[in-house]
């Protein structure tokens, strides 16, 4: 799936409510907020992000600690457990670094901010798996 595709999706599941909140926690307004989330979507492992075929996540996907198919698992519900929480976070520091690097925001910021966004993420991800079932 294209990244400009995976951020309207994700900025579309965030909505301005928590656009707000994001910017609150990264010191920003909604247009660095939205500018964040962005720059997220095009940091994540293409192997979180790209699709196969049939929509359903790729074999490399596994290498990521099963990131994929947890993401499938989700449902739109948020985190997935322990487990999930384990896989986003071996993500969030490195991710966490690279947007900073992009935007200018502070590293430690922006990983607070991860906590809330990398879940959205992945709901946005698996709404746009199952409709392609």
């Amino acid at each position: 799936m294209g990244d400009e595709a995976l951020q309207k999706d994700v900025l579309d599941e965030l909505g301005e409510d928590r656009i707000q909140e994001l910017a609150g926690e990264l010191g920003t307004d909604a247009d660095g907020a939205t500018q964040m989330v962005r720059e997220t979507v095009a940091a994540l492992p293409e192997d979180l992000t790209r699709e196969n075929g049939n929509g359903a996540a790729p074999a490399g996907a596994a290498g990521l600690g099963g990131f994929g198919g947890l993401a499938q698992g989700l449902g739109g519900t948020g985190l997935g457990g322990g487990l999930m929480s384990g896989v986003l976070g071996r993500i969030t520091k490195p991710v966490a670094e690279t947007v900073a690097k992009r935007t200018g925001l502070p590293a430690a910021q922006v990983a607070r901010a991860l906590e809330l966004l990398l879940p959205v993420v992945m709901t946005a991800i698996a709404k746009r798996r199952g409709r392609k079932r």
